[in-house]
């Protein structure tokens, strides 16, 4: 998920899994805590966090999909709903029921049975839009799917490619659950007539081509409308030195997808008991409570408390579209092969 890129304790590879004093997360490239709740975690357990961030999450999950047998860790974060069963029919992980999982909120929960994954945090993909764009051309954003198929937001939206990217696959599965089977396809026609740009990953859309961001400001994108999460405008406001009074996107709430992302102890890993006792933390309150400000997501744990900034600029979706993951894994590869040569051919 969108958040600032930090990798935390050793991440030289110097040492390695087999080092029983170190326990080595492999994550997306999103991965980030605090130094201190890290450092408290090494206190505490006497394991030395070792940190491999390995591209974005699609990526991530086919490298460690691939080796498996040899893997490169020992705790796999950032697995999300949209992707979970390729995950579990590959066997990426082995069974473990971490310590406070009853905290979780039941509708996080997945796996119950075999309990191979965690789930550590959950978000909303919405388009994000340029308040400043549709003030300047005196045009209401729009606030549902349907309207982002309507003339005066032709050429305006910027979304990832369903294929490469967590975020475009959650948007595209976000019209699937809309449309239905019968129906997401003509909505995508509408969509690539309407001028939908798409780009390889969330970085370049959101950094490079959506006119709303700090970076998108600096590489002067020219797309007000982008495919990004809920928690996208807090983001804006604590980096913006000083600080706006309002954040200066805001989110098409009728568009948005819910995605939780999942750990799991990887199958074969060496360091199993560390690995047990960082996904104990993963799900502990000190570790879901840093959590927002460092990934921009919101905590799965039952009573964690949330930043106000996130309260303020980036509230939960009051009525995201959901899918059973089940359904995803039967329909997902057939869906993101006939969106592909829908949209991009």
């Amino acid at each position: 998920m969108a958040g600032t890129l930090a990798a935390c304790g050793s991440s030289d590879g110097g040492q390695g899994s087999g080092d029983s004093k170190t326990v080595t997360l492999v994550s997306h490239n999103s991965w980030a805590a605090s130094k201190g709740v890290i450092a408290a975690f090494e206190k505490q357990s006497g394991y030395k966090v070792n940190v491999l961030e390995d591209g974005d999450a699609g990526q991530a999950v086919n490298k460690a999909i691939l080796t498996k047998d040899n893997p490169q860790g020992d705790v796999f974060f950032g697995v999300d709903n949209t992707l979970l069963s390729r995950a579990l029919d590959n066997g990426l992980f082995q069974p473990y029921e971490a310590k406070g999982s009853d905290r979780i909120a039941p509708e996080y929960r997945a796996d119950q049975e075999q309990h191979r994954v965690t789930p550590v945090d959950t978000g909303d993909i919405c388009v994000n839009y340029d308040k400043k764009y549709f003030a300047d051309h005196k045009l209401d954003p729009p606030r549902s799917f349907d309207d982002l198929v309507k003339p005066q937001y032709k050429n305006l939206l910027v979304t990832e490619n369903a294929s490469t990217s967590s975020p475009g696959l959650g948007f595209l599965l976000g019209t699937a659950a809309k449309y239905g089977d019968d129906g997401w396809q003509d909505y995508w026609k509408k969509l690539k007539a309407n001028g939908v740009k798409v780009v390889d990953g969330w970085e370049q859309a959101y950094n490079e081509e959506f006119s709303g961001s700090a970076g998108g400001k600096k590489a002067k994108g020219d797309r007000p409308l982008v495919v990004s999460y809920a928690s996208s405008p807090p983001v804006e406001v604590v980096y913006t030195d000083p600080k706006p009074g309002t954040a200066p996107t805001g989110v098409a709430q009728g568009t948005c997808f819910r995605q939780v992302e999942y750990a799991g102890l990887l199958s074969n890993a060496k360091n199993t008991k560390g690995g047990k006792a960082f996904l104990d933390f993963l799900i502990s309150e000190r570790f879901q409570e840093d959590m927002p400000l460092n990934m921009y997501v919101y905590p799965v744990r039952e009573g964690a408390q949330v930043p106000p900034e996130f309260v303020k600029y980036g509230p939960q979706a009051k009525d995201p579209e959901t899918m059973d993951p089940a359904k995803i894994a039967d329909r997902r590869d057939q869906w993101v092969k006939s969106w592909t040569s829908l949209v991009l051919k």
